[in-house]
């Protein structure tokens, strides 16, 4: 009798088992929109001008002031009349965020990829070459707290998200865990600042040269000699550009982490992060050697250098990871840039890009806008405020030294400033963002 009671025991647990392996579950979740690779690979194309509704880094380059539309392509516009900017075209591009410009090829990220892209003919644009999977695949944020469908990276890169309701069969010993995917990786975060060199190699602080373009202070690309460098969050991506059309992957070099922005000056690369900056030799090209670094307190921050001094503005905000510090620190460089030494700290609004011509530095101050300081003095820069442009949420800025033109770009669109008589800065020429249809 025993054993008839155990075997019928034995049986009910076995049958309750078997009920239990697995579940249906109905749910709300993020579906995941895909952009196939065939179809990013064949994107690249010269289109209609169009308006600007979610612009992001600026180049110039011979008379050519680019725009970046982010994540969808290139704004062309013709500045040979500078007050009177003519809207030449838009190079449709998916995924761009960051650009630099060599002789006639443009160099622009695509989501995983580097595309070369030859402007020779400006309204009529050709790919003519890739390095494809170069950057990490990443994907856009949910903005809800739903749960994200599992992710299939051979249909392509995922561009955005739907509302679906799912029902799945699920094993109670295998639960599916769905990672949170907070924001595009660091690639793509909204930032601009290939610099300059002295001696010619990319822009130098004169101006703009034959061969390569200017940015602002916020970029992720800089140009060297015949290379071509991007940064993401941990790490500096060199590729080699001697053949221009045939960009090559040669090396993946790890500096540090949150890694924001890049400025090259005087064969060396000054990296902004949340935490600091991080100078760097190019002595040799192909491995970017740490020399030195100098920190502070966590916060987005770029940088500039100019004549032995770089400014670094620090700004607060849920998405810097700080919320009480805003400011302008101004640190004096060694001959060998092995010593950094602080200046000055100064009390800012929202900082976000700068720019410097000589001793004439601008601040993009977020919703204070745009500020105009004499800097002849680096311990008393905050008293001697030239001008100010307030009421514009700014982003970053070029100053052209040769025709004493900035560029800014803001959340109201592209602004330009004639800045030949300091005691007269005046804006000459604006193109407005347009709400999206």
């Amino acid at each position: 009798m025993k054993k008839l009671n155990y075997i019928l025991l034995l049986v009910t647990v076995l049958a309750f088992s078997s009920c239990m392996d697995k579940y249906t579950e109905f749910y709300t979740a993020n579906s995941p929109v895909y952009l196939s690779f065939d179809d990013l690979r064949s994107a690249v194309k010269t289109s209609e001008p169009s308006d600007l509704h979610n612009p992001g880094k600026i180049y110039f380059k011979d008379n050519i002031l680019f725009v970046v539309e982010k994540l969808k392509g290139i704004h062309v516009f013709d500045m040979s009349v500078p007050s009177s900017p003519k809207n030449l075209s838009f190079i449709t591009l998916p995924g761009c965020i960051d650009i630099a410009i060599r002789n006639n090829i443009l160099y622009a990220d695509s989501y995983v990829d580097l595309v070369a892209v030859d402007i020779a003919a400006i309204n009529a644009v050709k790919e003519v070459g890739r390095a494809k999977n170069v950057f990490p695949y990443s994907v856009p944020p949910t903005n809800n707290e739903l749960r994200v469908e599992e992710i299939d990276q051979t249909k392509g890169i995922v561009t955005g998200w739907e509302i679906t309701r799912e029902k799945k069969e699920l094993n109670y010993q295998n639960v599916p865990v769905y990672p949170v995917w907070w924001y595009y990786s660091s690639n793509y975060a909204m930032s601009d600042a290939t610099g300059g060199f002295k001696g010619g190699a990319e822009t130098s602080s004169s101006g703009t040269s034959s061969g390569y373009g200017k940015s602002g202070s916020m970029a992720r690309f800089g140009l060297y000699d015949k290379y071509l460098y991007s940064v993401d969050n941990n790490a500096v991506y060199v590729f080699n550009i001697q053949n221009q059309t045939v960009p090559e992957l040669i090396n993946k070099q790890y500096l540090g982490w949150n890694i924001e922005t890049m400025f090259m000056y005087d064969d060396h690369m000054f990296l902004g992060t949340s935490n600091g900056m991080i100078i760097a030799s190019l002595q040799n090209p192909l491995v970017p050697a740490q020399i030195s670094t100098y920190s502070h307190i966590t916060s987005c921050d770029p940088v500039i250098v100019d004549d032995g001094y770089a400014y670094v503005t620090l700004r607060g905000g849920q998405t810097c990871r700080n919320t009480t510090v805003n400011q302008l620190d101004v640190l004096k460089l060694s001959t060998d840039y092995k010593t950094i030494t602080p200046v000055a700290f100064y009390n800012l609004t929202n900082p976000h890009g700068l720019g410097i011509d000589g001793n004439t530095l601008f601040v993009c101050d977020g919703s204070d806008g745009l500020k105009v300081y004499d800097c002849t003095d680096k311990t008393t820069i905050n008293q001697h405020l030239i001008k100010t442009f307030p009421s514009i949420q700014t982003y970053d800025v070029i100053p052209v030294n040769t025709s004493k033109y900035l560029f800014m770009v803001g959340d109201g669109g592209f602004y330009l400033y004639d800045y030949n008589n300091l005691n007269d800065i005046r804006q000459i020429a604006k193109i407005e963002v347009k709400e999206e249809k």
